[in-house]
Parts: structure tokens; sequence; C-alpha cells
């Protein structure tokens, strides 16, 4: 196979990525993240119509008329299946969900199916968002400190620079197109932590090795070098990993469609990262194979 010159392109690609991650931390700041029920706390009522002609400004009319704050309607599914979004004071009351649903029942009749609801108090969701946060942290700085132990510092700078492109570029476009965050998008987080991380990991396992046997090869040429000899690995774990969560985007139903997106962009820019970013990280602090023997010693 013929060598591919990954390298020519790292400086454009490094200054490209920057970009891109100051304008998601913008996304971040000024807009913030659309979080779900999980995490603000309010009540989450699936519904199925019986009647094609109920639309969803019928069913926002509804519940408007019950004082509820922040009702949110969205098609869910098929043209019949709905999603209602909702906060209220009066969450704690156990009678208050059966009160919503007779008079839900009260104004289509018969033709509502209740099919699904959920109940997060406000209490409950600070400790899902304080949690949550914990454990992406933790798991960056697990991460950290295995790539440190198992290489040296340059590397684990690099792994970790790669992690945090992946995430915070992901999560911006979540910002940017307003998409709900919930504790399945924390799941999905977490999985890119531990993708990526292989994926630098296994590409910086190659360049420690040549390292080792070349002498008169600068990084810069190396770590090209070790990109192309595990480029068919990457390409065929990225490639059957993406196939799968195609599917599951596509025909997964509405309520794996987030989860299975930020998985999507989570291994599309893993790959990239891997190569863009951990990689030239490594030319930038210069690592040599004195580098290698000085820190086994």
């Amino acid at each position: 196979m013929k060598e591919i010159y990954f390298n020519r392109f790292y400086k454009s690609f490094n200054i490209f990525s920057i970009i891109l991650i100051l304008i998601s931390i913008a996304f971040l700041i000024t807009k913030g993240l659309n979080f779900g029920v999980d995490f603000k706390g309010g009540a989450l009522i699936e519904i199925r119509s019986a009647d094609k002609n109920i639309s969803i400004s019928n069913i926002r009319d509804v519940f408007n008329k019950m004082n509820l704050k922040g009702v949110s309607v969205k098609s869910f599914g098929n043209e019949t299946d709905f999603i209602v979004k909702f906060q209220s004071d009066n969450l704690n009351n156990k009678t208050f969900i059966k009160e919503i649903k007779d008079s839900v029942s009260k104004s289509f009749g018969n033709s509502i199916d209740f099919r699904r609801v959920e109940n997060v108090g406000p209490k409950v969701s600070s400790e899902l968002l304080r949690s949550g946060i914990i454990a992406i942290c933790l798991s960056l700085f697990a991460m950290m400190v295995y790539i440190w132990v198992r290489f040296e510092w340059q590397f684990s700078i690099g792994a970790i620079y790669a992690i945090f492109h992946d995430v915070i570029i992901t999560l911006g476009i979540f910002s940017l197109l307003s998409l709900e965050i919930n504790l399945s998008i924390v799941a999905a987080v977490l999985t890119i932590v531990g993708y990526s991380m292989n994926d630098t990991v296994v590409i910086y396992d190659r360049v420690r090795e040549n390292l080792k046997r070349f002498n008169d090869i600068k990084i810069f040429d190396l770590t090209n070098l070790s990109i192309n000899e595990t480029l068919s690995r990457t390409i065929i774990t990225s490639v059957t990993t993406l196939l799968a969560l195609l599917s599951i985007f596509l025909f997964g139903g509405e309520i794996l469609k987030g989860f299975s997106l930020a998985m999507i962009l989570g291994v599309i820019f893993g790959t990239y990262s891997s190569i863009y970013i951990a990689c030239p990280v490594l030319v930038k602090l210069n690592v040599t194979q004195k580098t290698i023997i000085k820190e086994e010693k």
C-alpha cells in the first residue's frame, strides 16, 4: 500500500481544529446546552393518538390550559406519536400526573394512549447533572494517568488534548443544533472518551516501537510512518462501528437518535484526532528516542 503523507497537513488541520474548538466553546458559553428532563427536572409524557387529525398544536393548546411551565410538544417517530415535556411545582403530588392524563383524555376522548411517563424532581435532576460532570472529569483524569504510566508525559498531553477536542466539538454541535442533553448523551460522551483513547493508544504504541527501531528518522516523519502502519486497523474499526451506529440512528427510533448521533460524531472526530491532534503534539514536543530511553531508566 502506498504511503499517505498525513504529516503534510498537520499544521492546516491543527488550525482548523483550534477554530472548531473556539467556535464550540463560544456556543457552549453563549447558547448553552439544551438539558432534558433528566437534568432540569420536570415531566415527560409519550402519547400516541389513534386519530391522525390530532396535531402538535392541538396537544400544545390542551397542555397550555393547565398552567404548566415550558411546555414542549414534538412529533416522535411517526405522525401519531408525540413527546410532551413540561415543568411544574406540583410534580411531587402523586395525583398531579393522573389529573393531567384525565384532562387530556377528556379533551381528546379515548383516542389518546399514554405510553410512557417520566417524572424527575429538581433535586434529583441537579444531582444527576453533578454526577454526570464528575463522571466525565474522572474518566478524563483516569485516562491521563493511564497514558502517563503506559507511555511518557508527552504522550499523555497529546491523548488528553485529542479527547478534549472530541468532547468539546461534539457538545458544541449539540449546542448549535439545540439537541437535548440527557443521561444517554452522558453515556455517549463517556464512550467517546474510551473510543478516542483506544484509537490514539494504537497509534502511540506503534510510534513508541518505531522510536526504538529507527535512530535516523525524525518524529515528524516517524509519526506519519506509524499512522500508515496502523491505518488499515483504524479504517476497519471506524467503518464497522459507524455502520452499526448509522443503523441505530436510522432505524432505532427517536429515543436512540441523540445517543447514536453523539456516538457517530465521536467516532468521526476520534479517528480524526488520533491522526491530526495526538500525533502533531508529539512533533511539537519534539519526542525522540532519547526521551523514551530516559523515561524507561
